[in-house]
Formats: C-alpha cells, structure tokens, sequence
C-alpha cells in the first residue's frame, strides 16, 4: 500500500522549512488579475509576498504561519478560488492555454468548467489521489505530452478522443461525451486503486488492458506559448515563476482586472492586453523568449526547502546575467528536481558538498 497522499492544499497546507505552504488549484489556468491581485496581497500580509506559478497552471503561496491562521484561509475562500472545501486538491485540470484565444481546433473553455463542476459534484471523486491529473488539448498538441492520467484531445469542432495514461491511447468520442466519459473514467479508477493505493493510471495496467482502448496517432505540437504577443494576447512570464505585487497590479492593470491565464509552462497570457507589453516588462516581467530568464527556471531552493542543498534562486541570477543559455537549465537543490519542465531540458542539480555562487570579476 503507497504511503499517504501528501499533496497540499489550502485546508492542508505542507509544513516547509519556510513555514506553510499551501497551493490553489485553477482549472485550465483560469483565473481574474483582481483575484490574482487579491492573492499576492495576502501572501504579502501573511507569507513571503510571493505568489508561485507552478507546472500544473495553479498557485502556491509559502512563507505563511503555521499553524495556517483562520483569517487567510477565510480570505482565500472569499475570493471564489476555494469553491469545494471536500474537492480542494482533485481540481487539477490542465488545458491548453490559448483555447478560444488564438488557434486550436475548438475553444475548449466550455468543457473546462463543466468538468471542475462534475468533479465537484461528485462525492466519490474527492478520493482521486492530489497528484492526479486531467488534460484537455484544443487539437494544437501543446498539452498531451505531458504527464497525465485521464485526458482529451479535439480532432474537429465537434469530436475528440478521451486520453487514458497517453497520447496514443484512447477512445473516439463526441464532444458532447467527453466529460462524462472522463468522470466515469475517473470513478472508476478509485475503485481500481484501492487494493494498491496507486497515484496515477499508468500504475494499474490491468485496468487500462480491461477498458478496450484503440491506438490511433495522437497530434503533438510545440509545449509552449511564444512570449510577446498572441493575437491580440500579451504572453510574459516573470523569472522564476514568482509573482510579486508590483508585477501582480501591473497585470491588473493591463487587462483591466479581467481574465488572466496561467500556463503549464509558468506563464501568463493576458487576453487583449498584447498592447501593454512595455508597461509589463518595466514592471518586472520577460516579454521576449530571447531573455535569458525564457531559458531559466529553479525549484524554490534553499533556504525555503529543507531538502535544497543551494540557494537556486542566487545561481539562477548568476546564469541569467550571462545570457540566455543554449539549452533550458533547471536548477534543483536536491535530486527530486521538484518544478522540473516536462520538455527537454538540462537539469543543474546541487552537489552533495556545499557550493557557493559567485560571479567573477
């Protein structure tokens, strides 16, 4: 039987070296610029004024009190992002950032919510595993090589295939049935799980072998948004994937408190904001995927972790004053490579013996 699923959320934050901390999900990266405002405000009032974007397209706020004081979780709450208090760590949609914005073969927007809400609505889904997660692909492939239990591609405006452990596997379905098909999936998978207490599908392959899939090619694209403009969307990311407030209101700012998008791939599109991008870059954020920052990204690094042998953050600053690199470097204080892109990649993981950064003169 596998150990206790450890996942954290807002009702069970994880106890960090830093204090709390607890992480929000938003179903296909959805959520307001006012509510993202809201939250780097309570971050700044009771943790370490950083909000992180994580690989998922959610949130993490660290840094916080623990015990977790009532006020924030109630704060939290109040700002629609905590709608199941029996759901809060199942919600792990990932949805291809630009659907209904530019491309794709459908505007899967739809489709996003009336999964969250099926999710929700139903009891026995609240003991999928936190790890667990859902893809939605507008067609465009940018999704569907990610690591996922239960999916669904576009092939056209009207039909798809729903996705079990892989691009390649799958079953023919109408739009139409996709959610349902997947919450049955799902359902049925709890069952599955409970003699072994599996994480993901791709655990039980005697369960996948009794579902009668069909393997027709699955569309693979490019795991990414170009930075800069899209369409009439602005695409920035901001180093690191930490958000602060200056950055937070700026975004506010751009898109007049409305939609923002948080990408797979710790971005952010701002729908109809492609205009502001010199307000967001003087605001702290990369606009352009020639910064040095576009090829960078770090787990949180000592002294946050008590795994992290090295301060990641202080040798990122190190490499991105030289350039951007040839190849995309993650920096990992320890061999877990937490926050690692899915997508190929250097990995610079700490060395046993400590290490200090420097930059020669």
């Amino acid at each position: 039987m596998r150990a206790a699923d450890a996942c954290p959320g807002v009702l069970r934050p994880h106890r960090a070296e830093d204090g709390a901390m607890v992480r929000l999900r938003l179903p296909g990266g959805r959520v307001t610029a006012e509510t993202l405002v809201r939250l780097v405000e309570l971050a700044t009032s009771y943790g370490n004024g950083i909000v992180q974007l994580t690989s998922r397209a959610g949130l993490q706020v660290r840094g916080l009190p623990d015990p977790l004081p009532s006020a924030f979780v109630a704060a939290v709450a109040a700002t629609g992002l905590l709608p199941s208090t029996t759901h809060e760590r199942v919600r792990n949609i990932v949805a291809s950032p630009l659907t209904g914005l530019s491309g794709g073969l459908t505007d899967l927007r739809p489709l996003i919510a009336e999964l969250d809400a099926g999710l929700i609505a139903e009891p026995s889904l609240s003991a999928l595993p936190g790890r667990f997660l859902f893809v939605l692909d507008d067609g465009r492939g940018d999704v569907v090589d990610l690591t996922f239990d239960l999916g669904y591609q576009a092939t056209g405006r009207g039909e798809g295939r729903v996705l079990v452990a892989s691009p390649d596997s799958g079953l023919a379905v109408s739009a139409t049935e996709a959610v349902p098909v997947l919450l049955d999936l799902a359902r049925q998978f709890v069952t599955a799980r409970t003699a072994s207490g599996a994480w993901h599908v791709a655990e039980l392959p005697a369960w996948i072998e009794s579902l009668d899939l069909t393997s027709p090619p699955a569309t693979h694209g490019s795991p990414s948004v170009p930075l800069g403009h899209v369409g009439d969307a602005a695409s920035v990311l901001v180093p690191l994937a930490r958000l602060d407030l200056k950055q937070a209101r700026a975004i506010d700012r751009a898109v007049s408190s409305g939609p923002v998008v948080v990408t797979p791939w710790r971005g952010l599109v701002l729908p109809g904001a492609s205009g502001q991008l010199e307000a967001l870059a003087n605001a702290g954020m990369v606009i352009d995927d020639e910064s040095a920052w576009a090829g960078i990204s770090a787990c949180v690094g000592a002294p946050a972790c008590a795994r992290a042998r090295a301060d990641t953050a202080a040798i990122a600053e190190v490499l991105a004053a030289g350039g951007k690199p040839v190849r995309q470097i993650h920096i990992s204080g320890c061999e877990r490579r937490c926050g690692a892109p899915a997508h190929d990649h250097l990995d610079l993981v700490a060395p046993q013996a400590s290490v200090s950064v420097s930059t020669a003169r």
